[in-house]
């Protein structure tokens, strides 16, 4: 019903614009100067975009920034505008690695709406937008009170796994809407966790305009931006289910996973220790403890930690260089190189200054 309500939605927005108008997007970037690209408005996306530059523009490129505001690919382009494209490689990964983890939420998400069929009920509350630095994405449902002493075993956590690559394997392209509110309620008049955030938001504007995205056909409500294709996901794995101490009255469970991009794949000495690490729980809040590493870090050896690897590092190691080329045992010389001050080590995606 959400998934027919969506399409409904889209098709009279798109219906606003009877006559196709043109509009002029240019491409900011050090390659390519100059680039101006004709698109049509209400229709044209940055992926349309990317599409007349390069195939590494169509595969590497996560978000766009169009007149300094970040952009979903394939959300369509109102206006004429400036355009960037980042990916998880670029200097500064933040906003992409943030992309990533709320888009492997929603597949999380996805997969237990459907994992237990029709005969248990799940209600979705949300996905917390934890930090990267956490270990794990997650996302709080509410189980039927008959799974309430269920304690998942890890055959149940890879049979969730399983479904996640089903998903994966689709390369289902993120889709973007925003809608009023009365939509989107009408939407989710059946869960009133949704019911609550979609007030929430729709308060925070005068418009009252909520964002949904849509992958397949699976709708959740959500800020964005979010990440292309479910295919950019490649190592993923439900990892953990906590329960919560909540007001709510039903028991609110945790799920939680872990996952790294296509494009920053690890040795699976590090990709254990990552799995470990996101098996605890994880809050909104970056913990003391882990902000007090990032600060040692940082005051020690003034590195910058790029990239999902952030997760890997050994508390007892700040500069986790060492621990990187130890637990995977490989000389360290194969995966670093000396240039100067600066050492490199791109193949687990971190920069150590």
């Amino acid at each position: 019903m959400r998934n027919e309500l969506f399409t409904k939605e889209k098709t009279r927005q798109l219906s606003l614009h009877p006559r196709i108008e043109k509009i002029e997007v240019k491409y900011v970037s050090k390659s390519h100067p100059g680039t101006v690209f004709v698109m049509n408005k209400a229709l044209s996306t940055p992926y349309n975009c990317a599409m007349h530059l390069s195939e590494w523009h169509c595969k590497k490129s996560v978000l766009a920034l169009v007149d300094g505001e970040l952009w979903d690919m394939y959300r369509p382009l109102t206006k004429s505008c400036e355009i960037q494209f980042l990916t998880f490689k670029d200097e500064n990964p933040e906003e992409a690695n943030k992309a990533y983890w709320r888009s492997c939420s929603m597949i999380l998400a996805c997969v237990l709406k459907q994992a237990f069929k029709d005969e248990y009920s799940v209600s979705l509350i949300r996905a917390p937008e934890v930090p990267v630095i956490s270990g794990a994405f997650c996302y709080d449902v509410v189980l039927d009170s008959r799974l309430d002493d269920w304690k998942p075993t890890p055959d149940n956590f890879r049979s969730l796994t399983k479904e996640a690559y089903s998903l994966i394997l689709k390369d289902l392209p993120f889709e973007t809407l925003h809608v009023e509110a009365k939509v989107a309620l009408e939407m989710f008049q059946h869960n009133r966790y949704k019911m609550d955030s979609i007030e929430q938001k729709a308060s925070q504007n005068l418009e009252r305009i909520v964002k949904l995205h849509r992958f397949g056909d699976f709708v959740d409500i959500s800020e964005g931006p979010h990440i292309p294709r479910t295919s950019f996901c490649f190592q993923y794995e439900v990892t953990a289910a906590h329960n919560l101490q909540t007001s709510q009255p039903a028991s609110v469970r945790r799920f939680q996973g872990v996952s790294l991009p296509v494009h920053l794949k690890a040795h699976h000495t590090v990709w254990r220790r990552l799995l470990e690490r996101s098996q605890r729980l994880v809050t909104e809040d970056c913990s003391p403890k882990a902000k007090d590493v990032i600060l040692e870090a940082k005051m020690a050896s003034k590195t910058l930690l790029h990239g999902f690897v952030l997760l890997a590092l050994n508390p007892m190691d700040p500069v986790g260089k060492r621990h990187l080329t130890e637990s995977a045992k490989i000389p360290q010389q194969t995966c670093t190189e000396r240039h100067g001050s600066t050492w490199s080590m791109s193949k687990w995606s971190m920069t150590v200054k």
